[in-house]
């Protein structure tokens, strides 16, 4: 959690990083790097919280491993998942991976509220 720069017109943003496994064939990408921003904006006249999240991804490639050419970027609430498929005592299976930005936006959300305050998702701040 941070002050937010100007150029991100919000007072506050929760910030997470993480590298993931990449399952698909961007530039033989093996790792994708994935940053999730929320970016929170006080109202104090009528005790809201104006909240935007996105995501970026960026392909790691390489050895060692470097920023690629694949990005995506997204703004709102974001799911996603991945099915893998491995083999277990009773033949085959399947595993999912997800990643739902409802699991780390919902701590703040929850807090906004028992303070009593108003949160609300926007597209724009």
């Amino acid at each position: 959690m941070r002050n937010a720069s100007g150029a991100e017109k919000a007072d506050l943003v929760a910030e997470w990083q993480m590298v993931l496994p990449y399952y698909g064939d961007a530039f033989s990408a093996n790792e994708v790097e994935r940053t999730m921003k929320t970016r929170m904006r006080f109202v104090h006249a009528t005790r809201e919280v104006h909240a935007l999240d996105e995501v970026r991804e960026v392909a790691l490639v390489g050895n060692p491993p470097r920023r690629g050419l694949s990005r995506q970027w997204s703004r709102g609430p974001y799911v996603q998942r991945q099915w893998t498929y491995e083999r277990g005592p009773d033949g085959r299976r399947h595993k999912v991976i997800q990643f739902d930005s409802r699991t780390m936006r919902d701590p703040l959300r929850k807090t906004v509220l028992e303070a009593g305050w108003t949160w609300r998702g926007v597209f724009k701040l």
